[in-house]
């Protein structure tokens, strides 16, 4: 960010006229083309209308069920210190702080707090980002609960195509975990990085001119090059999420889209939801989920109860574990000191047992078993990197915990 960077009131997306107008002018317009979804402050509009700019495929949902509302009005001037700062804010203050597109609070599965921005409303379908990994790593935890995954066997065994990848030698386990080492970077300012790679195979981003690599994302997993010793320490790397999935896909014989509809939407009766695809209809697991913010409230609050008897009881005690402080990256995170990363959640080890799902720009969701306490949030920050809003939001949702258990 700079100083010349917008706040979020001033990049508020209804503000700025985005895509208002039949149809709208040029200089208003949002264009997949041109790379705007990715360009701060149409960001704003895009990351609620991604189904509009890019294919993606349906998530079959249930008879959807509402939270109950108690909604406490007093709860926005709740007061915490941002990491670092002796100037106090307000959860209000910290919202927009974040540029929060939406935020629901849900105590003992009651929403006591609820707050809207721009062009999200309570039915639309946000872009989650990497909040998508965490669903993906649900379901692994899950398979192996049913013994249907074996977290110690070798990737190759269930995807042979990528035996002679990076992957091929690796463990389910340290795919789940991120513990491998492959040469792929996650530098989302740099278009020639890994994570720019996969990116335009998946269809997030257009070819440059003259682009001859990857256009489906299996094709590009097969390109990823080993770089050392798997299992050695935590490396947040994309790719991994997507190979979980080809795994687990290849398991139930299944699709991401049909796994989650069948597993977690129809029997925890959320909305219709909906995943991007690449060119050969491949679901994005590594970041392509796009849904309604209750229904995510509601995934988390399946998690806290102990998976309300879809999720197993043991998949849940394997993800509230956590994985190993030892190895992790803390010189990438300097904001999540002693936390560490398994089955694909992020693990604060905290008084509360945070444990959350968390992906660019500000996607979050926040389950506090200890709280009673899930927050979810979608935002659009200028920053993708959670670094540019973890020294409000971390010591924010620490905050509502507190102020909940006392």
């Amino acid at each position: 960010m700079t100083e010349s960077t917008p706040d979020a009131i001033a990049s508020d997306p209804v503000t700025m006229g985005w895509m208002q107008g039949s149809p709208p002018p040029p200089e208003k317009q949002v264009l997949w083309r041109n790379t705007d979804h990715w360009r701060f402050p149409k960001t704003r509009w895009a990351f609620s209308h991604y189904r509009d700019l890019m294919p993606t495929a349906r998530i079959a949902g249930g008879n959807a069920l509402a939270l109950p509302r108690a909604i406490d009005e007093t709860l926005g001037q709740l007061l915490f210190n941002p990491l670092n700062s002796d100037t106090a804010m307000t959860l209000d203050q910290g919202l927009l702080g974040t540029y929060a597109d939406g935020a629901m609070i849900v105590h003992n599965g009651t929403v006591i707090y609820e707050r809207w921005f721009g062009v999200t409303g309570p039915e639309t379908r946000h872009i989650a980002f990497s909040v998508t990994k965490s669903f993906v790593g649900t379901l692994a935890a899950a398979l192996i609960a049913e013994g249907r995954l074996d977290p110690a066997a070798p990737v190759s065994a269930y995807v042979p195509e990528l035996d002679a990848s990076g992957f091929g030698n690796a463990t389910v386990r340290q795919v789940m975990d991120m513990t491998t080492a492959v040469d792929f970077s996650e530098d989302y300012t740099d278009s020639s990085s890994g994570i720019g790679g996969l990116a335009i195979s998946a269809g997030f981003t257009p070819p440059p001119p003259g682009y001859d690599g990857p256009h489906d994302i299996a094709t590009f997993l097969t390109t990823v090059k080993a770089a050392g010793e798997h299992g050695q320490a935590f490396k947040y790397r994309t790719c991994n999420t997507d190979v979980l999935n080809w795994v687990i896909s290849r398991i139930t014989g299944k699709s991401f889209a049909t796994n989650l509809s069948e597993r977690i939407w129809q029997p925890l009766g959320l909305h219709d939801a909906d995943v991007m695809v690449d060119a050969i209809g491949t679901p994005f697991a590594g970041a392509g989920l796009c849904l309604r913010l209750e229904d995510l409230a509601r995934f988390g609050e399946a998690l806290r109860r102990g998976g309300q008897g879809v999720i197993p009881a043991a998949a849940i005690d394997t993800i509230r574990q956590g994985g190993r402080p030892d190895q992790f990256d803390a010189a990438a995170y300097p904001s999540l000191p002693g936390w560490s990363y398994g089955n694909q959640w992020w693990h604060s080890h905290g008084d509360d047992a945070a444990f959350t799902a968390r992906g660019i720009h500000g996607q979050a969701l926040w389950v506090a078993p200890k709280s009673d306490l899930v927050i979810a949030r979608f935002g659009s920050h200028p920053v993708a990197g959670n670094a540019g809003n973890d020294p409000i939001s971390i010591p924010m949702w620490q905050a509502i915990g507190r102020h909940l258990r006392e």
